[in-house]
């Protein structure tokens, strides 16, 4: 099966099958659903605080495949030899201003100034909770290269990072980092940091293959018969690293929530399944800690192996492990 490039109507990118992205006729039902919902959005108790044992990056992992969860979709991946960076987001809050918005329920792990030596950064869209202005602009002038989809260069160039360590990918581009090749594939989302100028850049999700070692990034999509076309074309994959978060009735094409994660993560043809874009900021009327335990409920159902870590923990890719870490923190009579 052959992977589609991306298609425009007008200026504005598109979805390979049509997809309710949610306008004003959404945004008033969630609003409702907002104020009338009872649930945990937001941890009662504080999470944290997570610590990354710095000195372990002084040494490859042993199979060659570790994984540090920053959270939400920052995760630095070491695979093969190379450290990418996907999606880093430092900032107190996701949102134009830090005064006002979604707040982060708990702080990095490791400071941008601890991360080890990093060879590529993959973002995978313009939205706030993946491509903040303040880490991007950490990175100006550190020569570290970026692989970001169609139109979302013009943010980096704006904020400091050279336009000649910017590739700029569409649908089924490759870029190699070393011997690591990363290609970029759909995904079932949209853009725009506004309520103007939606889709004029593009989303994606991104292919991470080493010699060894062949890993999954979906960033942000709902569920789409492409997660088959690329487990056919790139699959199986070793790890496959999929959102599980920011779900809600009224918006079902543009964010999976557990259910249409793990059956993603069949249809890629994947061997273990690691969840993102959960427990990091109150994005949806859901309890922040339910995508979680959902998630494992459905894995036994559908036996699928999966890989939870501990926000900050250095992972290696060795199989099935559940740190649980979430449940420390739910709070009594949930």
């Amino acid at each position: 099966m052959s992977i589609p490039q991306s298609r425009k109507e007008g200026p504005k990118f598109i979805n390979t099958i049509p997809t309710k992205e949610g306008g004003l006729d959404v945004m008033i039902p969630i609003l409702k659903e907002y104020i009338n919902n009872k649930a945990e959005n937001s941890p009662k108790k504080p999470l944290g605080p997570f610590k990354t044992d710095i000195s372990i990056y002084q040494n490859p992992p042993a199979n060659g495949m570790r994984i540090t969860w920053i959270g939400h979709t920052s995760i630095l991946i070491e695979i093969d030899g190379i450290r990418i960076l996907t999606d880093p987001v430092w900032s107190q809050r996701v949102s134009f201003s830090q005064l006002i918005g979604p707040k982060r329920f708990f702080q990095p792990p490791l400071s941008l100034e601890q991360l080890p030596s990093i060879d590529v950064v993959i973002c995978s869209h313009d939205h706030y909770d993946h491509l903040d202005e303040a880490t991007i602009r950490f990175f100006a002038g550190k020569n570290v290269p970026f692989i970001t989809p169609l139109g979302v260069p013009k943010y980096l160039i704006k904020w400091g990072i050279s336009a000649s360590l910017i590739h700029e990918v569409d649908w089924g581009d490759k870029v190699m980092i070393k011997n690591c090749s990363i290609t970029a594939c759909p995904s079932r989302h949209f853009s725009g940091r506004g309520i103007t100028h939606r889709n004029e850049t593009l989303w994606a999700s991104f292919v991470i293959k080493g010699p060894q070692h062949n890993i999954y990034f979906g960033a942000d999509s709902g569920w789409s018969p492409d997660f088959e076309k690329i487990g056919e074309t790139y699959g199986p994959f070793d790890l496959t690293l999929l959102e599980i978060g920011a779900y809600g009735k009224y918006w079902p094409d543009i964010h999976m929530g557990p259910d249409n994660a793990s059956n993603a993560h069949l249809a890629l043809k994947g061997k273990l399944m690691m969840p993102i874009h959960w427990a990091t900021f109150n994005l949806a009327p859901h309890a922040w800690y339910e995508p979680g335990e959902k998630l494992v409920a459905f894995a036994q159902q559908k036996n699928i192996d999966l890989l939870l870590p501990e926000p900050g923990q250095p992972t290696d890719v060795t199989g099935p492990y559940n740190s649980n870490w979430w449940q420390r923190f739910m709070s009594e009579g949930n």
